[in-house]
């Protein structure tokens, strides 16, 4: 684990911190085109600039990394020190209750933990949808808070939160601000802002298939001229300003 990493559970004040596991494989699943699409949030991007807290990260079918295919990652810290996020789409089968048996607020807690990412699997983070402001907590957009230390989590636990507005996960998923900007110009990531219906999703193993086919249709709205810049020169048409934000 590198010193930047430390750096960043030091920051956010990590519940639990243990040795970092290594990443196990996902298969890669191909998106099943018979389901709905949902209406989520209608921008999106592949310019690095576009980067921040309070950004999802949508991983393209390029991405080669089996830590990442088919995630859906919501951006909680982003500077020069580095970039955290947290899997949003990968819920477990594990019960809130097994996995902090010692604590009395998770007793008897049905909802499961939601595995956050390859880093460090063994610290907890959780997101709680609050219409106040949550005291020692960091607000990353609208609502939605991010709890990182342990006395306030076991607070909120203890206030016995409705499970469809408090995700908890293990482990995050984290970069180096250079890094990251790398993969999304390799087309590794799509940029969404982030919304509360897909942090809070009922489903969240379609989260990434509604995205992907989101991405997938704006493509197919457009003739081929309009999908390539270089072949718009050369029917002499201009390249359109929805063009240009989607190929930066």
């Amino acid at each position: 684990m590198s010193p930047r990493q430390l750096r960043f559970l030091a920051m956010l004040g990590a519940i639990f911190v243990f040795t970092a596991v290594g990443r196990s494989g996902v298969p890669i699943r191909e998106s099943d085109p018979s389901k709905p699409r949902a209406a989520f949030v209608p921008v999106q991007s592949k310019d690095a600039k576009d980067l921040g807290v309070a950004k999802l990260l949508v991983a393209s079918r390029d991405l080669g990394d089996p830590n990442f295919a088919e995630s859906v990652v919501l951006l909680v810290h982003y500077d020069d020190e580095g970039v955290l996020g947290l899997i949003l789409n990968r819920r477990s089968k594990v019960p809130l209750s097994r996995v902090f048996d010692g604590l009395k607020g998770a007793q008897g807690r049905s909802d499961p933990v939601y595995l956050g990412g390859p880093v460090e699997t063994a610290a907890a983070f959780a997101l709680l949808q609050s219409p106040s402001k949550v005291e020692g907590a960091e607000h990353i957009f609208a609502d939605v808070y991010l709890i990182s230390s342990k006395s306030l989590f076991e607070q909120t636990l203890s206030a016995r939160p409705d499970p469809g507005v408090f995700h908890v996960y293990l482990g995050y998923a984290g970069w180096t601000n250079e890094q990251l900007r790398r993969e999304v110009e390799l087309g590794a990531w799509f940029i969404f802002p982030a919304d509360v219906r897909t942090v809070y999703h009922a489903d969240p193993d379609s989260v990434w298939s509604q995205f992907i086919r989101k991405t997938e249709l704006k493509l197919a709205e457009r003739g081929p001229a309009e999908r390539d810049p270089a072949a718009a020169q050369k029917t002499g048409q201009p390249e359109s300003a929805a063009t240009a934000l989607f190929f930066r």
